[in-house]
């Protein structure tokens, strides 16, 4: 696991994460918070095969904070894209997990791997597991970015997904 001196430096220098808010604040000693740049609702149902041929990624709908920045949200499923922007060297994957105030709070995001080459502002989902529900405000850390060196891949990341959200 790259600890955060490790982190800081691939952050300046390989811009392993660009985007982000402030550094200092979400460098933590094992990984990086990932913040809220938006929530989505989904619309409809999706489909996942072997191949991916037949995969349908379901609709989703952006939902709109209030004036002052927050999303007031039901119990449910949703989608949260991340503020920040993430390029992996071809010897480095991630694994993100929920911050832990977020999990006190009856929810969890659940996140796949960040392979190595993967290049991208990526999405993950939000659960609202809480019957009362969650207020979540634009910017708040919702998920810790863990990484690890993997050894140089022979082929980095060249999914669908490659430079999803880029502007």
């Amino acid at each position: 696991m790259l600890n955060d001196k490790q982190l800081r430096e691939l952050i300046t220098e390989y811009k392993l994460v660009t985007n982000y808010i402030d550094l200092d604040t979400q460098l933590q000693p094992s990984g990086f918070d990932l913040s809220l740049e938006s929530i989505e609702a989904y619309q409809g149902g999706g489909a996942v095969d072997f191949s991916n041929n037949e995969r349908v990624i379901a609709d989703t709908q952006p939902l709109t904070p209030d004036k002052e920045g927050w999303y007031n949200l039901e119990q449910g499923v949703y989608k949260v894209v991340y503020n920040e922007v993430v390029k992996m060297p071809l010897d480095v994957a991630a694994i993100a997990r929920t911050r832990s105030t977020l999990l006190r709070n009856g929810s969890e995001v659940g996140t796949a791997v960040w392979d190595p080459g993967y290049e991208g502002r990526s999405s993950s989902m939000l659960i609202v597991h809480n019957p009362d529900g969650l207020r979540l405000k634009k910017d708040a850390r919702v998920a810790q970015l863990i990484f690890f060196h993997t050894g140089e891949v022979s082929q980095g990341y060249n999914g669908v997904y490659q430079r999803e959200r880029m502007k």
